[in-house]
């Protein structure tokens, strides 16, 4: 990929804008020393759009980009369940779950454990968030961000996972929060606007430089990959080793709409630190829940950013239009052609100056989740292990300290496991999957904790010990059982074991932790009312278009 001089200008000034915002608004005014409330919750003060732009920053990265761009070329419209389930999960947690929170006062998961269960149950979850963090998420992001260096620039795998992590460090670690939050904001603007140039150009190789035609021939040319719902034995798919697999093993039917689909969605967007973090940040209830709103908006116009690229990738491939661009989507070491390489490969088509404003828009979306899940990670340790196990009297400089370098070391860890995720095709089903090891689990946690005031900290502390075990005896005993549907019968089985124990164990009495959850708990403003019914409707609109 040659880069002009307007393509460097475009992406050396984003650069250096990210660097710079990031240091100006870490700044304190003067006499005023950074505390853990400033570095780890931005000192509460982010107003909705702020909250919504680091949400969909946050959530956005190599993982959509490469991942589900990839998951489009070899599955279709299907994988944008996530992405419009996702929507429509936001409006959930917004009602439900935000209130609960904030009315708790807590900066962390794992402090809502404690204050609704006990310090086993804190202690054991925050272990596993933090390994899922750094093992699964950020190696996750590190190698697709790496992979697109590597396709687009011929920068070698390891030094690009060296030098994203170099650069997320430079601007998050000194700020926390704050600096992740607000350069968020900027990020987002780059994501969406380089997202949909490439869009553009997709449609217009299709189409033969006509936008409407080539997504026309995108209908014509693929009709399978525009089946929201796939059926078992419907579509086969590359499983990156040369052969075949059911598609169906990836996307399940009707469960990803009333199975497993849920428990993926809840888990990730009302349980997942890196996440809730924003909405804890906010300035009240009322901006997190309209911060909420606009996050699942741009949800529902992310597939048009992500998915339909990849979808246009495979029909050029299938086509044979272009020589080089099929060569460039084969993995030199195998000669497979890999699902991962559609998006950086697409990029490399850009013209001048869009080319540059593409990769902006990649790159913010690699080092913005980089810079959250360090984050996360770090407040997680600090606050909850470091604090409660090794320093209980820590200063506000000393839990600042000791996040930083938190998120360093979490970064060394990942880019040395980083490279052995290169053997994958569709790395975005990696993710999705093995986060699901832990996630039914957390759902029940949560979800129990908040609803059932009979739940008792050993039921908690059962479903948390059980629930990774659980999930690796289903995959090895029934290899053939989607790891979504798998996730939904690891839930019910973790969920019965929670009442039966919360039974047997409290007696039929109401745990002394209960949460007491009323009905003006959940009272919300009418524009949340409008955004919501309007992001239903949209929803609704799209699976009976698509269906």
């Amino acid at each position: 990929m040659n880069f002009t001089a307007l393509d460097l200008i475009i992406f050396i000034g984003y650069c250096v804008l990210i660097l710079m915002m990031g240091y100006l608004v870490s700044r304190e005014k003067k006499g005023h020393i950074k505390d853990s409330n400033d570095y780890f919750l931005a000192s509460k003060a982010l107003p909705w759009w702020a909250v919504g732009a680091s949400l969909i920053a946050s959530n956005i990265s190599a993982e959509q980009f490469i991942g589900m761009s990839g998951s489009g070329f070899a599955l279709g419209l299907a994988i944008s369940t996530y992405e419009w389930m996702a929507a429509a999960t936001l409006i959930i947690v917004a009602i439900f779950f935000l209130p609960v929170y904030l009315k708790e006062g807590i900066s962390t998961m794992p402090q809502f454990l404690l204050r609704r269960y006990d310090s086993r149950v804190r202690t054991v979850m925050a272990v596993f968030w933090l390994l899922v963090y750094v093992f699964v998420n950020l190696t996750s992001v590190l190698y697709l961000g790496a992979l697109s260096l590597e396709t687009i620039l011929g920068v070698p795998l390891t030094y690009g996972i060296a030098g994203l992590a170099l650069f997320a460090m430079l601007y998050s670690i000194y700020g926390g929060l704050k600096a992740v939050a607000w350069t968020d904001v900027v990020q987002v603007f780059f994501l969406v606007l380089g997202g949909l140039a490439t869009t553009y150009l997709a449609l217009s190789i299709v189409g033969s430089g006509d936008v409407i035609a080539g997504f026309t021939s995108l209908l014509n040319e693929a009709p399978s990959h525009f089946n929201m719902i796939i059926q078992k034995g419907e579509m086969m798919i590359p499983d990156g080793s040369g052969g075949e697999r059911d598609a169906y093993l990836d996307l399940p039917g009707i469960s990803v709409l009333i199975g497993g689909m849920w428990v993926i969605n809840l888990n990730y967007w009302g349980f997942n630190q890196y996440i809730t973090q924003r909405a804890l940040a906010a300035k009240s209830l009322n901006e997190a829940q309209k911060g909420m709103v606009f996050a699942g908006f741009l949800k529902l116009v992310m597939p048009l950013i992500v998915v339909i690229p990849g979808i246009a990738a495979f029909v050029i491939v299938n086509q044979g239009m272009d020589a080089s661009f099929i060569s460039s989507m084969t993995d030199p070491d195998t000669g497979i052609i890999k699902s991962d390489r559609a998006y950086p490969t697409l990029l490399q088509l850009l013209p001048s100056g869009l080319k540059g404003l593409a990769f902006a828009a990649l790159t913010a979306a690699i080092v913005s989740s980089l810079a959250s899940m360090a984050n996360s990670t770090s407040t997680i340790f600090t606050l909850d292990i470091y604090k409660s196990f090794f320093d209980q009297n820590a200063s506000e400089n000393k839990q600042v300290r000791v996040g930083r370098i938190t998120a360093i070391v979490a970064f060394f860890v990942a880019a040395i496991v980083a490279p052995a995720l290169s053997e994958l095709d569709q790395a975005f089903q990696y993710i999705q999957e093995y986060t699901g090891f832990v996630s039914p689990g957390v759902f029940a946690i949560f979800v129990f904790g908040f609803f059932w005031k009979k739940t008792t900290s050993n039921a908690a502390l059962t479903a948390a010990a059980l629930t990774i075990p659980l999930s690796t005896a289903f995959k090895f005993l029934t290899p053939n059982l989607p790891f979504i549907d798998r996730m939904g019968l690891v839930f019910l089985i973790i969920a019965a074991l929670i009442i039966v124990i919360s039974l047997i164990d409290g007696k039929g009495k109401d745990h002394p932790k209960g949460i007491e959850v009323t009905k003006d708990l959940f009272v919300t403003s009418t524009k949340f009312k409008i955004g919501a019914i309007l992001i239903s409707g949209i929803i609704a609109a799209l699976y009976i278009v698509f269906w």
